[in-house]
């Protein structure tokens, strides 16, 4: 149970970090002035806040910095930070925490505010979690509700009437299913892991012990391997690859003002690690791949982003027309139903692509609130021309160089408009699997509207304007993860037969009870 504030009042605020040093000064100014704007409201409430000093970028700054610490805390989040920047400070202990984000989708604040969330929650660690869309905190009369019910009480209530049980499923949706689940039954699916725990993701590893129950295995192999086995994937593969990825439409936006040093051999280093990693899927028949972000390769590899891509499209050098599964940053949470979509919309006859993307910002367009899911990896061409057949649509963008400093390119486009249905796996906090599901809209956008809204964030990464079906701020205060997987179509009821045929609980996020 959580403890009540102390009746000194105090509160302590502090900062989670990323690991690098760059995105930090660049979230600094962000970083300040939400801090400012608390504390002011904290002293409104008649609150002492005090700010524990600079970005936490370390396990260790957590624990020594926060550890001590039993005031209440409240996390400021206005970028990516690593989860264990904030949980390996405050796992053990029942001070409450809260996690506070500006939404602004400039630096990925309420991203890292998610899977903070959802990473303290499978370690059992209760924490509330606020946010605000006013440039001037005070002018938010439900921000300063909940911050006064958090200071009275140690949480904040948020309603929950957009998630329900399973409800009644189609007999069709629920036969499709079975038999999904029986060919898991009869041969377990196999995840290639090339590492795990990506930029301290805490919540997207899973591990055998959860994932074998689930009808699913992992081997790991570490990313080293990746230096090695590229070596030895000849030329005529990675030209013959190269000449596939420009003959199926790709556009590459090579030496461009800002990104001079992205060429065509950018491309076929990224194609050469993409044919090592097919390499390595046929040598351990593996289903699916869950690909870390390589942070310990950055200095000596190209970015992954344009092979995942790849690998989550129909058209691909040396593919058969199927999907192979690629899971952007070692994420579990979201390789798992992205697997199980996929095997849901071959059974249905279905193009099987599945997308990988962050929840990175919202806002309302005619009064309607719309998601932007970005994500740099493991989004399929297949967003951007549902066409099987071919990769028009994609653009290859650098990736930002603060972010990587040997060049490479994205897998980007815009997403066609289409009805989906999304999913999500994650660990409660008595370790069960729950997979999360929902359908929706990806929405067209006016050009002039779109191309505000993806300058706002990342321009070089895939972009999906999505309806989730529910109001924003179900996903702000339940959803477990900062990931979601995304398909065309209409799968829902079988997604959700087949969570429940594999052992995990549903949760069904809408906005009315009934399928």
């Amino acid at each position: 149970m959580r403890s009540r504030p102390k009746t000194n009042h105090r509160v302590a605020l502090f900062w989670p970090g990323d690991y690098r040093d760059v995105p930090n000064q660049w979230a600094l100014p962000k970083a300040r002035e939400a801090t400012r704007q608390l504390m002011a409201a904290l002293k409104a409430l008649g609150r002492s806040p005090y700010l524990v000093e600079g970005f936490l970028t370390r396990p260790h700054e957590a624990i020594e910095r926060l550890g001590p610490i039993d005031d209440p805390m409240i996390g400021v989040f206005v970028h990516w930070a690593y989860a264990p920047h904030t949980v390996d400070g405050v796992v053990g202990k029942n001070n409450p925490v809260l996690l506070a984000s500006n939404f602004d989708g400039t630096w990925p604040g309420l991203v890292a505010l998610l899977n903070t969330a959802a990473s303290l929650e499978s370690v059992g660690r209760p924490a509330s979690r606020i946010w605000t869309r006013a440039e001037d905190w005070s002018a938010d009369r439900q921000l300063l509700d909940r911050l006064d019910q958090w200071c009275t009480t140690g949480r904040i209530d948020y309603d929950d009437s957009e998630i329900h049980g399973v409800g009644e499923v189609s007999a069709e949706s629920v036969e499709l299913a079975e038999r999904v689940a029986r060919s898991i039954r009869d041969r377990r699916v196999l995840a290639l892991m090339l590492g795990d725990t990506s930029m301290g993701m805490i919540n997207g590893y899973f591990g055998p012990r959860v994932l074998y129950r689930v009808g699913f295995s992992e081997h790991k192999v570490d990313q080293a391997w990746l230096v090695e086995r590229a070596k030895g994937v000849s030329e005529a593969r990675v030209e013959d690859a190269f000449r596939f990825v420009r003959d199926r439409g790709v556009v590459f936006h090579w030496r461009a003002k800002d990104a001079l040093d992205f060429t065509e051999d950018s491309t076929r280093a990224q194609l050469r690690y993409y044919l090592a990693v097919l390499d390595l899927l046929d040598e351990f028949r593996a289903d699916c791949v869950g690909w870390q972000y390589q942070l310990g390769l950055l200095p000596m590899a190209p970015p992954s982003d344009f092979g995942e891509g790849l690998l989550n499209s129909h058209a691909r050098p040396e593919g058969d027309g199927r999907v192979r599964i690629a899971s952007t940053e070692a994420d579990q949470g979201n390789l798992i139903p992205m697997e199980l979509m996929k095997r849901v919309l071959e059974a249905r006859g279905l193009p099987a692509a599945v997308m990988f993307h962050d929840v990175r910002w919202g806002a309302e367009y005619q009064g309607r609130w719309l998601w932007v899911l970005l994500n740099s990896g493991s989004c399929s061409a297949y967003a951007f021309n549902h066409d099987p057949t071919t990769l028009k649509g994609t653009h290859s963008y650098r990736q930002p160089a603060g972010y990587f400093p040997v060049a490479g390119g994205t897998f980007a486009g815009v997403s066609l408009p289409g009805e989906i249905t999304w999913s999500r796996a994650w660990l409660d906090r008595g370790g069960q699997l729950v997979l999360d599901v929902g359908r929706g809209e990806s929405v067209e956008l006016p050009d002039e509207v779109r191309e505000a809204w993806w300058r706002g964030t990342t321009r070089q990464w895939p972009f999906m304007a999505a309806d989730l079906g529910v109001g924003p701020e179900t996903i702000m205060a339940h959803y477990m993860s900062n990931h979601i997987a995304v398909a065309y179509g209409d799968i829902l009821g079988e997604m959700i037969a087949l969570g429940q045929a594999l052992g995990m609980r549903v949760r069904v996020f809408r906005r009315s009870a009934s399928i």
